[in-house]
């Protein structure tokens, strides 16, 4: 990503904006799974962290915005703070000014609010909007922290007007208008930012990098490291310069170390599982290649038409092992397999079933069609599903009987594997 917004003059100047590093927080369940590449993962963000302060310095940054949610609310142990703060003591080393708002986790975390920091961190009030300046840059950072973990006012409204002659920046968690996937926390217009005068708008709490207008920019960076597989993709920081007589540069700098990533396999026409295997592996290869240095935690859709659908569903299990075994062999510790997904069909033409069979079909077919009827089936499961170890109640793979998504993914798979035992047991194929 790279943009240019308006002219602004007399000034030159280098920084960082991040956001959203959840350090130390895991990528979600994914150490449940045998075979997760553990210590990467622990190490996930940190890594991240560690690229970012290496960016700042090689970069030779005059400061870095980080607009919220550094934390994941209450640290495991202080080993968290401490590392934070090592980091902060290498840019202060160098010269380079820390400006930090704290969001919506941070704000959750009791530890978080007496953390001590090196003497070039600020972070921002949570009573009132604050101005910080650089003097030497002619710079002024606006910005309020989080009180609470669910800011529901306009933050935006309360900050100053811009100071004159010298680059205003509004620092400020928000979900501006609204993006799906998060909670909507100090919304605000874009009119009411880009009426308030400032030169850079460095927003946080939305994990996708956009940069919302140019004019000022008004700009998301998006998280640092994808922690599940709705964030997937390239993940980093923006680095922006602004210098007399140009317009402001903005570059998305990726500095992830584990990238979430899915990879759709179009099973039409596949007739045997070893069929299945190549054309996984072929496809497969194509995202490890395009992400290439970085290990991928991948999310497999196996797709399309096939004379396999009833026998994949039915044995999802072996499936799942023969996909990740596949891809161990192939790939070695630079691919991981979170989650398979079966969203293929039966071949049209087939012979109709008949007897129990297709009693069976037409049962299926009617509950898999109205949202009703699968509530009452989830509902009827629920009491079952309660009754099952916490073990499996908690883990990322159950299955939910108050979602009709996972219950109609649960009948498919049911239905499947009752057809292909009642083929058998009639000597059909």
């Amino acid at each position: 990503m790279d943009s240019r917004g308006p002219v602004i003059l007399n000034f030159k100047m280098k920084f960082i904006h991040t956001a959203d590093i959840h350090l130390d927080s895991p990528l979600h369940r994914l150490e449940a799974y045998d075979g997760a590449p553990v210590e990467e993962i622990r190490q996930a963000s940190r890594r991240a962290l560690e690229n970012l302060i290496n960016l700042a310095l090689d970069e030779a940054v005059d400061f870095v915005l980080i607009a919220g949610d550094l934390f994941d609310g209450d640290w495991r142990d202080y080993n968290t703070g401490l590392y934070f703060t090592s980091r902060m003591r290498r840019l202060n080393e160098a010269g380079i000014f820390v400006f930090i708002v704290q969001g919506n986790h941070d704000a959750a975390g009791q530890m978080t609010r007496s953390l001590p920091v090196p003497p070039n961190v600020h972070i921002f009030s949570s009573a009132r909007p604050e101005t910080r300046m650089i003097d030497a840059l002619k710079v002024a950072v606006h910005g309020q922290s989080f009180a609470r973990a669910a800011v529901m006012e306009n933050l935006a409204a309360g900050y100053p007007a811009p100071v004159a002659g010298h680059v205003n920046i509004g620092l400020l968690h928000t979900s501006l208008t609204g993006r799906p996937g998060h909670e909507n926390y100090a919304p605000c217009a874009l009119e009411d930012l880009v009426n308030k005068g400032y030169d850079y708008w460095a927003l946080g709490h939305v994990h996708q990098a956009e940069i919302v207008t140019h004019d000022p920019p008004v700009v998301f960076p998006g998280c640092v490291q994808g922690r599940h597989a709705r964030e997937g993709g390239e993940k980093g920081c923006m680095l922006v310069v602004m210098e007399e007589g140009a317009a402001p540069l903005i570059h998305h700098q990726t500095i992830d170390v584990i990238r979430w990533t899915r990879t759709v396999v179009d099973l039409t026409g596949a007739n045997t599982i070893d069929e299945v295997l190549d054309r996984f592996r072929e496809e497969f290869e194509k995202t490890v290649a395009r992400n290439d240095p970085l290990p991928v935690i991948a999310r497999i859709e196996l797709a399309g038409r096939t004379e396999l659908h009833t026998r994949i569903l039915a044995d999802m299990e072996y499936i799942k092992q023969a996909l990740r075994s596949t891809a161990a062999v192939a790939f070695g510790d630079r691919a991981w397999i979170e989650k398979i997904q079966v969203n293929t069909r039966p071949v049209r033409g087939r012979v109709p079933d008949s007897g129990p069979i297709n009693e069976l079909n037409l049962l299926v077919e009617r509950l898999s069609s109205s949202p009703d009827d699968l509530q009452a089936l989830g509902d009827e499961l629920a009491p079952l599903f309660q009754k099952l170890p916490a073990d499996y109640r908690q883990n990322a793979a159950s299955f939910r009987p108050d979602d009709p998504e996972a219950m109609a993914r649960l009948l498919a798979q049911a239905h499947a594997l009752l057809v292909q035992r009642l083929r058998k047991a009639s000597g059909a194929t």
